[in-house]
């Protein structure tokens, strides 16, 4: 999800790279569950997101559909949230202790929180958000705060689905062609996101089998 702001806006004015040091660790949170409730539909999976829930939480995208994650239309493409819900619009993983249920296999965009990631040139950097967090943060490595395994596999990744839902996006909205738009979008969606993956294989791998065939499609 695009944000029309300037980084001067929402930052520090700083950009960070993956051993950069940065003041973002929260020490757990110490209770705090802001950043888990009225997000709206912003949290948005990507394809790693779903393995990592399906495969450890042992339920389809299907079942998850049911009560933890929604779709909507991003930009154009429909993707899929986690869902929101209740008096304080709370994410359906947070338990009744105001704890997240699945802090292992939390999102990307958890994970990151309250750093983002800047686009620019092919590639990106961090950046720390200012204003959205309001607990007293202390130094830690970019690389440890994301708690991601295989970082620089993972920004590749990241960085490469970025691009290609840039480029599914201007298709979309470029062409005059519903039936294509649905279809593209429908190709998406299954491709990625409701074809089961495999825990017992590596996902990247998985991952760039799909995008061949995505290659194949809009080449």
């Amino acid at each position: 999800m695009k944000r029309n702001v300037t980084l001067e806006e929402i930052s520090d004015g700083r950009l960070y790279n993956a051993n950069d040091m940065v003041k973002a660790d929260c020490h757990g949170c110490q209770g705090c569950s802001k950043c888990c409730q009225g997000m709206g539909n912003s949290i948005i999976l990507d394809p790693y997101d779903v393995y990592r829930l399906t495969t450890g939480l042992q339920k389809t995208m299907q079942e998850l559909l049911e009560k933890e994650v929604e779709l909507n239309v991003v930009d154009g493409v429909i993707l899929p949230n986690l869902k929101m819900s209740g008096a304080k619009e709370s994410c359906a993983f947070l338990n009744e202790q105001g704890r997240c249920s699945i802090h292992s296999l939390r999102p990307g965009i958890c994970r990151l929180f309250p750093l983002g990631r800047y686009y620019e040139n092919g590639s990106f950097k961090y950046f720390l958000q200012t204003g959205e967090c309001t607990a007293v943060h202390s130094k830690v490595k970019v690389s440890k705060w994301i708690d991601t395994p295989n970082l620089t596999q993972n920004m590749e990744f990241t960085n490469r689905w970025h691009y290609m839902m840039n480029e599914a996006e201007e298709l979309v909205q470029s062409s005059e062609d519903d039936a294509f738009r649905k279809n593209l979008n429908l190709f998406i969606l299954n491709t990625f996101y409701l074809a089961p993956y495999d825990g017992s294989r590596d996902f990247y791998e998985q991952f760039e089998e799909r995008c061949k065939i995505y290659e194949a499609i809009v080449s």
